[in-house]
């Protein structure tokens, strides 16, 4: 079990319709040393991808792709939900449907921010059906740029997103996978995965 695994059965509340509440330590309350824990793990299995950029959606991607950016020492960009005063016209726009609010929600990135030159790792908290994915994904496509790989912190094993990501040929990293979750029982069973092997894992994360 690693450490996010143990931190979910630690702090997480599972509700009814299958939602998985982490606000003590990621969605609302951030603990700091787990989001950094999660950018190194990141780093890590990335190892080897070109990035000059690191790419999420607001808000919560936005404190574990900070420390990642960090850690590559790279720009990071967080796409958009809704438009503000000093907003720009010239922007890419995609939609994604949100699991957890069941709506649809226009995002953007300003056209200066994404280009055809980056390769682009994409992190998220969640991965469930994949849709905010899917419209950051497209709005690299739309700059002409690449995405190199996507890292969630916590996904949903049960629903598509991961599977369908997967079989399109992306490199899809997520650092705890859930299998099966209970909200009467309060049980969740972790999808296993394998460690590196130890010469690999102790390889310098640059």
């Amino acid at each position: 079990m690693n450490f996010l695994e143990e931190k979910i059965l630690q702090d997480g509340v599972i509700k009814e319709g299958n939602i998985l509440k982490v606000d003590s330590f990621l969605n609302h309350q951030i603990d700091v040393d787990t989001i950094r824990q999660m950018a190194y793990e990141f780093k890590r299995r990335f190892r080897g991808k070109k990035v000059n950029k690191v790419l999420t959606i607001e808000a919560s991607g936005i404190s574990i792709a900070t420390l990642l950016g960090n850690l590559y020492d790279v720009p990071v960009v967080f796409a958009k939900k809704s438009e503000t005063a000093n907003s720009t016209d010239d922007k890419y726009i995609s939609q994604a449907f949100s699991f957890t609010h069941k709506k649809h929600n226009n995002v953007f990135i300003s056209k200066p921010y994404l280009s055809a030159t980056d390769c682009v790792l994409i992190v998220d908290d969640f991965l469930a059906d994949g849709q905010a994915a899917r419209a950051l994904i497209d709005l690299v496509k739309q700059a002409g740029g690449q995405v190199v790989g996507l890292g969630f912190a916590i996904e949903k094993g049960q629903q598509k997103g991961g599977s369908e990501l997967r079989a399109e040929g992306y490199h899809v990293e997520s650092i705890a996978i859930v299998e099966e979750m209970d909200w009467r029982t309060q049980t969740i069973r972790f999808r296993q995965q394998l460690p590196l092997p130890l010469s690999k894992a102790k390889l310098s994360l640059g």
